[in-house]
């Protein structure tokens, strides 16, 4: 099998890894507290995806016991993830409210120029 197709059938795993890295990345790189933000909930995301991706067979039913179906889909990361989602939102929700409090205090949002000020104080 060539990589090429490995990549294609794992697309949700290749789009989950692209996710990661991209929020990773805008989380550590930009300065801006909102972007930082923004990057979190990206990655946040890919970490949804990361675990619904195995959470579905195919042709596995909803963990019933009845003695015609064999392959049973596991409900149990479809349940995390919706508690993530809920933390998530209140991670996201928290950072913004501490953005406003810091953009009150400092009159920016700018890692950079917070520090500076912190420095010359």
């Amino acid at each position: 099998m060539t990589a090429i197709k490995t990549l294609i059938l794992h697309y949700n795993y290749v789009i989950t890894i692209f996710l990661m890295v991209g929020g990773l990345y805008i989380v550590v790189a930009r300065g801006n507290m909102v972007k930082k933000l923004v990057g979190l909930s990206i990655f946040q995301s890919s970490v949804y995806l990361l675990y619904i991706a195995p959470g579905k067979i195919l042709g596995g039913t909803p963990p019933i016991l009845d003695p015609a179906y064999t392959v049973y889909s596991n409900p149990l990361p479809h349940v995390l993830i919706l508690t993530a989602i809920v933390v998530g939102i209140a991670t996201i929700a928290l950072g913004l409210a501490l953005v406003v409090r810091i953009n009150e205090a400092y009159d920016t949002i700018e890692e950079d120029e917070i520090l500076e000020r912190d420095r010359d104080a």
